[in-house]
């Protein structure tokens, strides 16, 4: 099997090598990754914004790049998300519709399409930790993936997961939210990482690189003992 695979923006720009380690990662299980080099941004950003001239675009463009008949994997479930659920608005009855159907029907994040395509749980990865779990709010309302990663986590050995309270309460990102609305997305933020800090754990994951660079500023800031990791991070590691 051959997929293509999709690089959002947070990632490309400034945590690249999770995306290197789901490379690694879709090639461990056999699988052969195709890189188009000319793609950029899902359009998220821009229609969450209001710009939906833009963010059609932008979807004009990704739609374009990932037109053939491949599956599409991203580490990501906000951007994969954004494709399933907002492209329909924007190009429904237009000369795309065809198209971006297609894609709607055939772009996965990276551990729905493990455990639920591929039908795998366990990659032999070692990562001698404890860890707690954050459930990103588009990961779990928009694209519904809840039990998928914590299925890879529970398989890796040495590492130990223990769930936070209130794991499904959002992390206070949101996009612009954290710039337009900083106290609370601030608060919202301590809040999490108070509530991860009671697990007694090392480190917290996810599957959303954005929600993880808020916490670690927030964490960074104030010197607190708990870090972030992106679940390909530590599925790829000791591959």
């Amino acid at each position: 099997m051959t997929v293509d695979i999709f690089i959002p923006c947070f990632i490309d720009q400034i945590y690249p090598q999770t995306a290197f380690n789901m490379v690694r990662i879709l090639e461990k299980l056999g699988i052969e990754v195709n890189y188009n080099p000319e793609q950029t941004c899902c359009g998220q950003v821009a229609f969450n914004s209001g710009y939906w001239d833009v963010t059609k675009e932008i979807g004009e463009k990704f739609i374009k790049e990932f037109a053939n008949s491949k599956y599409i994997v991203a580490p990501s479930a906000s951007c994969v998300g954004m494709v399933k659920n907002y492209y329909p608005e924007l190009f429904h009855n237009t000369a795309l519709h065809n198209e971006y159907k297609h894609i709607q029907k055939s772009i996965y994040e990276i551990t729905d399409f493990i455990v639920n395509v591929l039908n795998v749980t366990d990659l032999g990865s070692e990562f001698y930790a404890t860890v707690t779990y954050h459930d990103a709010c588009a990961a779990l309302r928009e694209y519904g993936i809840k039990m998928q990663p914590r299925a890879l986590l529970g398989k890796i050995k040495g590492l130990k997961l223990i769930e936070m309270e209130e794991s499904e309460t959002c992390c206070g990102f949101g996009g612009t939210f954290a710039v337009k609305n900083e106290p609370i997305s601030t608060a919202m933020a301590q809040q999490k990482i108070e509530n991860a800090i009671k697990t007694g754990a090392e480190y917290i994951v996810s599957t959303e690189a954005s929600c993880l660079m808020h916490l670690e500023g927030y964490i960074k800031k104030n010197k607190l003992p708990i870090r972030t990791i992106h679940i390909m991070d530590i599925l790829a590691s000791g591959l």
